[in-house]
């Protein structure tokens, strides 16, 4: 006896075992390619509003500090109630690329007004 199985009974299964499992992997990765892609993009978006939020409590405009470290396509709001500025920054991520649906990464900062300072500018 040479220990080999007679062919027929497995012929084929390695294939059919790929065809089922390459799709599962190919999402797999999207998603953890798209995962990625969303946390870079929300630490851009928290330095974005820190950003935003210091230059609005020192009396320069706020919203063009922030849009200079936002990512592309970034949304910046900036409002004081006049002890405190906030800043939000808004921005929608894609799936690589995909028509796949968005995902709103969103990153807000406060920041005490400093006295002595102009009043806040958005």
């Amino acid at each position: 006896m040479t220990g080999r199985r007679p062919a027929g009974h497995d012929r084929g299964s390695f294939t059919a075992e790929m065809a089922a499992g390459l799709p599962a992997l190919v999402l797999l990765l999207l998603t953890g390619l798209t995962t990625i892609n969303a946390v870079s993009t929300k630490a851009a978006c928290l330095d974005a509003a820190r950003e935003a939020a210091l230059a609005a409590s020192r009396g320069e405009p706020g919203t063009a500090a922030g849009s200079r470290h936002a990512p592309a396509g970034a949304e910046v709001v900036v409002t004081s109630d006049g002890e405190h500025v906030r800043a939000t920054v808004r921005v929608s991520v894609r799936a690589l690329g995909t028509d796949l649906p968005t995902i709103s990464v969103v990153a807000t900062a406060v920041a005490a007004v400093e006295p002595g300072a102009p009043e806040p500018q958005p």
